[in-house]
């Protein structure tokens, strides 16, 4: 059974329910309120006689009583204390036979039948005293034909009131379910398609509502889906192309090595060259692995007490060189032994990595500053280069695996997206965080925060 057809159902049928409830008190409560008001007018109409009665008492008041009732549709009947019919308007006595008077009638008069489904009339009786002895009973008889017309009439239109609701609530349902499943469609049609692949779907999120929430959902995950598609298409073409160059420098200056009119003088620098070569693919493999090993939880981190100043003062004594080699000023402001506990192979890789980035794009003559602070318990390091910086749009995305900025493949700069990733990834394994701050054509600074011991 589809969604639209069974929410149509359940707004069917606990609107029904509702609207049932509802019109059966109110049916009854409009029923006993006329009964009531009936009841209460034929019991007030015995004490206006009453008190008629009681200021003249003569044969020619009661006939007047008797007259006035029989051109209405109640009947009167006007009773001495023994229970003998003084006079009435009508004939039909054996009503008044019925009735039966088992407790002291009040002053105020008293209902003696009420009962207008089963009984044929309504009946009320009001004591009268007119003194010297001369007392008795107002009978009031009201035939309950009337009041079941009216009602036959009220329930009838009760029906009618019924069904029209139901028309105008079947008809809100239908365009209320339509209103309500039509996003929901669109969300089925837009997963349908990314099911199959094809994630430029748009959803148009017009409510702040859960189905709204859900929409915004939905093209989220198509948007992610439909960057990581396009990322692993780069990333694909990256790792082809780093692969292919080395590798073809590798067979080709073999296959020169190997020709018997080579001198050992360029034997020596063909191998050279492939040992280079050789040794760019098994740093690209070494971080494919890291990624995998990360992925699989595999990756170990072997924690120690460290003096954060002395590592990084070796790690300056071994990157050193390739920057003087590049004339860049390299600077280390550490000025206190702070205890960490990281592992500082892993710490050693992060940095040299984020030195290395340094180093790839900043000019001859600039400056790489590393400094070290602390703030409530937390150590700070700063890698802060004036290279050519990272454009605003690329910030959210460079540790994102298999994110270059440097969109172009050259082998001069930018690697196939691993890097960062693999920095970001050991950061976090150390329980830290790291963050990015950047300004084309003025330089980079990467920040790590990690807890001090």
């Amino acid at each position: 059974m589809r969604f639209s057809l069974k929410l149509s159902l359940w707004f069917f049928v606990c609107i029904i329910i509702i609207e049932g409830i509802s019109m059966i008190f109110l049916h009854q409560h409009v029923v006993e309120s006329l009964v009531e008001e009936e009841l209460h007018a034929l019991k007030a109409r015995g004490n206006n006689h009453r008190d008629v009665l009681a200021s003249s008492f003569d044969i020619t008041t009661m006939e007047h009583i008797s007259q006035m009732e029989t051109h209405t549709d109640t009947d009167v009947f006007i009773l001495n204390s023994n229970g003998e019919i003084i006079t009435s308007s009508s004939p039909h006595s054996h009503h008044i036979r019925e009735l039966e008077l088992n407790d002291e009638v009040p002053r105020e008069g008293l209902i003696l039948q009420s009962n207008w489904r089963k009984g044929e009339y309504l009946s009320t009786v009001s004591p009268y005293d007119a003194g010297y002895g001369n007392i008795g009973y107002v009978f009031m008889i009201k035939k309950t034909d009337t009041i079941q017309g009216i009602i036959s009439k009220l329930n009838h239109h009760f029906l009618i009131a019924a069904i029209v609701i139901t028309f105008f609530m079947l008809i809100t349902i239908f365009f209320l379910v339509n209103v309500l499943t039509k996003p929901l469609n669109s969300m089925k049609m837009a997963t349908e398609k990314i099911s199959k692949g094809d994630f430029s779907v748009t959803l148009p999120v017009s409510t702040k509502d859960e189905v709204g929430d859900l929409a915004s959902s939905i093209q989220t995950l198509a948007n992610d889906l439909n960057y990581l598609k396009k990322e692993r298409n780069e990333f694909l073409a990256s790792i082809s192309h780093e692969l292919r160059t080395p590798l073809t420098y590798i067979k080709g200056y073999a296959d020169i090595a190997k020709r018997k009119d080579t001198t050992e003088e360029e034997r020596i620098e063909y191998l050279s060259i492939i040992h280079e070569e050789a040794g760019k693919v098994h740093h690209l493999l070494e971080e494919l692995f890291d990624l995998a090993k990360l992925d699989q939880n595999m990756f170990t981190i072997n924690k120690e007490t460290t003096d954060l100043q002395l590592l990084l003062e070796g790690i300056f004594q071994k990157v050193m060189p390739v920057f003087l080699n590049k004339n860049i000023t390299l600077e280390l402001k550490c000025e206190n032994p702070w205890k960490v506990n990281i592992d500082p192979k892993r710490i050693e890789q992060v940095l040299v990595n984020l030195l290395d980035n340094a180093l790839k794009y900043s000019e001859s003559g600039t400056t790489t500053t590393v400094v070290v602070k602390k703030e409530n318990k937390n150590i700070f390091i700063m890698i802060t280069d004036q290279g050519i910086g990272i454009p605003n749009e690329d910030l959210p995305y460079i540790f994102n695996r298999f994110y270059r900025v440097e969109k172009s493949r050259s082998r001069l700069t930018g690697g196939v997206g691993l890097g960062l990733s693999i920095v970001k990834e050991l950061v976090e394994a150390h329980h830290g965080d790291i963050s990015v701050r950047s300004k084309l054509d003025e330089g980079t600074t990467f920040t790590i925060r990690l807890k001090e011991k």
